[in-house]
């Protein structure tokens, strides 16, 4: 499965992604600057959440383009779902 989802269909994925980008760095200078390890792990949850939402999201844009295409036979929508669940179970 290609990623060629129009832009405005990626825009809500790529801002999350520079928001998660923003949170590693943030994260890496509170670990240099010695701050509380609840802290760290604060933030690592949030970026975490957010990178799989941004997963979830790539997914479910790149299934919905899936199941609007027309002339799949059954084979190949059996083949494409399967991929699909397994790209879900990677981010679970």
């Amino acid at each position: 499965m290609e990623l060629d989802m129009a832009a405005d269909e990626l825009k809500g994925v790529l801002n999350r992604l520079r928001r998660a980008q923003g949170q590693i760095a943030g994260i890496i200078r509170m670990i240099e600057e010695g701050r509380d390890c609840e802290d760290v792990i604060t933030q690592l949850a949030a970026v975490s959440r957010a990178l799989d939402r941004a997963g979830f999201a790539i997914i479910a844009t790149g299934l919905q383009h899936c199941m609007a295409e027309e002339g799949q036979v059954d084979g190949d929508r059996d083949r494409m779902r399967a991929r699909l669940e397994k790209l879900f179970l990677s981010l679970a």
